[in-house]
């Protein structure tokens, strides 16, 4: 027995779209991909970035963190990236689906996905003209890279190791010892 051919869909088709499974996609090329569940160490991770983001943006309204937020590109309509996190600073309206215009991304690299995060999502993120910063984040070592956007266009990374050192996000105001975003995982000790 065949199955039917998938049609393509637009990011409109897409956020609209109901799997009927418990399942994270992404929208590639027009169809939906599964994602692969993440880890517990990827979920607590996120928790945390979440919560010192929130703390941070309390002074900032209309700023807000979400979570497995979709961002698509005003140039392609079938592409809808899903980041861990993303900072968005417009006001929430309700019945809102278009995907928001993020000031900050932030991706939790695991094995399976860090080549795609790298080559595919962080040259895309690039190119939304809102994003400030692009966070890119271990989840077995304390070590993030974070992707300023300069006045000129240019982007310069920072690397951000070892428990006390401090990652500071312009975009946000945030400035918190790396080790407050890692609390509850057990981390390799090899690379302190």
């Amino acid at each position: 027995m065949t199955l039917p051919a998938v049609q393509p869909m637009t990011v409109e088709q897409f956020l609209d779209w109901d799997s009927g499974d418990d399942r994270r996609y992404e929208l590639v090329n027009g169809i939906p991909v599964a994602m692969a569940s993440p880890s517990w160490a990827h979920q607590i991770i996120a928790a945390n970035f979440t919560r010192r983001f929130s703390e941070a943006l309390d002074e900032r309204p209309p700023c807000h963190a979400l979570v497995e937020a979709p961002i698509g590109l005003a140039d392609r309509d079938d592409i809808c990236h899903v980041a861990d996190i993303a900072v968005v600073c417009k006001p929430h309206e309700r019945g809102q689906k278009s995907p928001p215009e993020p000031v900050l991304v932030v991706e939790i690299l695991s094995p399976s996905t860090e080549n795609h995060d790298r080559r595919v999502k962080v040259p895309d993120y690039r190119a939304i003209p809102t994003v400030q910063e692009i966070v890119l984040v271990d989840q077995n070592h304390y070590y993030c890279e974070v992707h300023r956007r300069q006045e000129d266009g240019r982007w310069l990374t920072d690397l951000v190791r070892f428990p006390d050192a401090r990652l500071r996000l312009e975009s946000i105001g945030l400035d918190q010892p790396l080790a407050a975003f890692y609390a509850n995982v057990e981390m390799d000790d090899s690379d302190e």
